[in-house]
């Protein structure tokens, strides 16, 4: 894990501009109180009623970068809270554990450097803690992504059984990794109180100052690069370039979720949902046939049967993908 996010914390803290000093009157409010003169009475009542047009005045929206920080250390601490989840619901909480961490980091990369060289720092040390809670989240997507299967299209007798039979041997798996993560990390305390010097890190970045094109411009990176994953992943069918455009389209909905959570929906960008879908239907397979190789749950004899069926599977979901919509 990361072992500079204090020192994050402290040098993006350092640098946010200091508070404001008293204003004129508060100073001259201050002497009075010091030099024992009495204070101007509080305006009567009656002066208050005789400007109705300032009561109902309401305060100014807070500026664009303000709501994007708020919508980002608002999936912090969901993402702190979920962590905290305990027994069954362990994995439940990392999973929406992950997803919070990436929604921030996707918020990040929104600013497109708009928030100085700490942003960089943050979004690195938001990736490594991401990162290791990976297994725990692997060993449970295991299981889902057999539950989905078994749910799924008629299958076979023969193939109902050995995936039955695989599901087993894969929530043995996730129990285990369970129970190892706790005894490395009771309450997963450790991994939540650095994501509590993140979040302080984070808040103290100069949202204020991004600016339209900070966020416009990350958001046709964004369809750029996902475009071109998804030409190369076609092109190639290589299993890593195929994760690669998924990363890329997951980045993207994630940044038109938090535009349109910061009242910014006009600048968000479009593209099909549905697919980014079935992208995420055909990494689980891919799961599922890494899992089939050293270090297996699974039973020796059962790992060539599951890996013909997961490949056969993938095949049909990428031909999916690809049809004309």
């Amino acid at each position: 894990m990361p072992q500079s996010a204090e020192a994050v914390a402290e040098a993006v803290e350092s640098a946010a501009p200091a508070p404001a000093g008293r204003t004129a009157g508060a100073r001259r409010r201050a002497r009075s109180r010091d030099d024992g003169e009495p204070l101007a009475p509080p305006p009567s009542s009656s002066s208050l009623r005789a400007h109705p047009a300032d009561a109902a005045t309401e305060p100014a929206p807070r500026p664009p970068g303000q709501r994007l920080r708020a919508y980002a250390s608002g999936e912090i601490d969901q993402a702190l809270d979920a962590l905290g989840w305990g027994g069954n619901r362990l994995h439940a909480g990392v999973h929406l554990a992950r997803k919070c961490l990436r929604r921030a980091r996707a918020t990040l990369a929104l600013s497109a450097h708009g928030l100085g060289p700490g942003t960089q720092l943050i979004d690195r040390a938001l990736r490594d803690l991401n990162r290791d809670l990976s297994p725990l989240r692997d060993a449970h997507a295991l299981v889902e992504t057999l539950d989905r299967v078994l749910r799924g299209a008629a299958l076979a007798p023969g193939s109902r059984t050995l995936l039955t039979r695989a599901r087993r041997a894969a929530a043995a798996a996730r129990a285990q990794a369970a129970h190892a993560a706790r005894a490395d990390d009771p309450g997963l305390g450790r991994r939540r109180a650095l994501l509590r010097v993140l979040r302080a890190a984070l808040r103290a970045l100069p949202w204020a100052e991004l600016q339209p094109q900070h966020w416009r411009g990350a958001v046709a990176a964004s369809l750029e690069r996902m475009q071109r994953a998804g030409d190369r992943a076609r092109a190639s069918g290589d299993d890593e370039h195929w994760h690669e455009w998924r990363r890329r389209a997951r980045r993207l909905s994630q940044q038109q979720r938090a535009l349109k959570s910061a009242r910014l929906g006009a600048d968000a960008p479009k593209f099909d949902k549905h697919q980014i879908e079935r992208l995420g239907e055909a990494q689980d397979l891919t799961l599922l046939l890494e899992h089939c190789g050293k270090g297996s749950p699974f039973a020796k004899t059962d790992r060539g049967a599951l890996k013909a069926f997961a490949r056969a599977q993938l095949a049909q979901a990428r031909e999916r993908i690809e049809a004309p919509q």
